[in-house]
């Protein structure tokens, strides 16, 4: 072993290496500029995003439809005045808004929203794209393609997907198992001889959709958001879906299937995107694909801090299984620190810490940013323990640990070429 490091050392070592090693974001919305409008950008994407949309209406006394019939610039300005001005910008969806500012250089105390608006407007978006990636210290992030959305599947069908190299595919499939008869209508438009009734014909138009498009896109893996009432074996056409096309495709195409579990969408339809809330899931049906189907990889993460210790020991039992990241309502300091530390206790550095989950571009700094503080402190507290038991260890182990859980972790279990 090389040189150990002194124990009054260990914090300021892992902290350094956390901030030097480069992430790969396994799991975000961002695209490249080729995507067009899907690529959002800049102060006011930041200010109406859907986080800061839902903490509004505890502030503002206004109807959510007249909130959205107001124009982008003026829902950012009431953001601004409500969230920023009128209070103090304490949640992390506020605080994250301050952590891009400061980073781009801009004085967040001067409070100038027209100063930050006249600095993203000098910006095109390739370049901005090149500074957010060496800002938030990204090698690369995973996209969410949704070959059901008309917008995305244009931009596929013209050949324009693979334009940046640091921006990798995965395959989202929600419609198959969220809205059977929707799904089979859409894809008998395209052309696959599919009908609401699934039969062997059905399931081999199934296979033969998702086998185009994964050849299409080359994903990394398939993905698809589930609620917390997911249960598998279930009746009906979310199991027979998964058993006779999904598993069987991903399978054969050596790509994980990642399942979102713990959504409730739209618990308050009037506010749009802020709406959807959160349950706990049954850890049982995850049990069982991973026990039914041990020739195929699941990438697996919960919403509810209720999933997490039931999550951490499920994955102990299966190595078909990769825990990933602090997803959406998890995504807050005091939660990521509880459940780092527990995932290490339980699973060492066999998981994937954290991904950003980021729809604005701008939300790569903020997110990498807090969750390296986060994550180094937890390292340092696990290194301590190390040291205080006489084990020695060196810098270039603590360097390998950080690189296997920022990034190789993850391509391996997806693998990465």
């Amino acid at each position: 072993m090389t040189h150990a490091v002194e124990s009054r050392n260990i914090r300021n070592l892992v902290r350094k290496v956390v901030q030097e090693s480069s992430v790969l974001d396994m799991h975000t919305h961002i695209y490249p500029p080729a995507f067009g409008k899907l690529l959002l950008w800049g102060v006011d994407e930041l200010l109406t995003y859907h986080y800061l949309a839902a903490e509004l209406f505890r502030y503002a006394g206004l109807p959510p439809e007249e909130f959205f019939r107001m124009d982008k610039p003026s829902q950012a300005e009431l953001i601004w005045q409500k969230l920023f001005i009128e209070h103090s910008p304490l949640s992390e969806s506020n605080r994250g808004v301050l952590t891009v500012l400061h980073s781009l250089g801009l004085d967040t105390g001067k409070r100038d929203l027209e100063e930050c608006r006249a600095y993203f407007s000098g910006l095109k978006a390739w370049e901005y794209v090149n500074r957010v990636f060496e800002l938030a210290n990204v090698e690369a992030v995973v996209m969410t393609n949704d070959p059901f959305d008309e917008a995305e599947r244009t931009v596929w069908l013209e050949g324009k997907g693979h334009t940046d190299p640091r921006f990798k595919t995965a395959l989202r499939i929600d419609p198959l198992l969220m809205d059977w008869e929707g799904a089979a209508r859409r894809l008998a438009g395209w052309g696959y001889k599919t009908s609401p009734e699934l039969n062997e014909k059905t399931f081999a138009e199934i296979r033969r959709f998702l086998t185009d498009w994964i050849e299409k896109m080359q994903p990394l893996y398939l993905a698809v958001s589930l609620p917390p009432s997911f249960r598998y074996p279930e009746p009906g056409a979310r199991t027979a879906v998964l058993e006779n096309c999904i598993l069987p495709v991903t399978a054969r195409a050596g790509i994980p299937f990642a399942m979102m579990i713990g959504v409730n969408k739209l618990i308050n339809p009037r506010l749009a995107l802020a709406g959807d809330g959160v349950g706990k899931c049954d850890m049982g049906a995850v049990e069982a694909l991973a026990r039914n189907f041990p020739d195929n990889r699941f990438l697996v993460t919960f919403l509810s801090r209720e999933n997490q210790h039931e999550a951490c020991v499920m994955t102990r039992k299966f190595s078909n299984v990769m825990l990933f990241g602090c997803w959406w309502f998890m995504n807050n300091p005091s939660i990521i620190r509880e459940i780092t530390a527990e995932r290490l206790e339980l699973l060492g550095t066999s998981f994937v810490p954290q991904h950003s989950d980021a729809r604005v571009l701008d939300q790569l700094i903020y997110k990498w940013s807090h969750s390296r503080e986060l994550i180094a402190g937890v390292l340092g507290d696990k290194y301590e323990d190390l040291l205080r038991t006489g084990w020695q260890v060196s810098e270039e182990e603590v360097r390998r640990d950080v690189k296997n859980l920022l990034s190789g972790n993850f391509k391996r279990f997806v693998g990465w070429k």
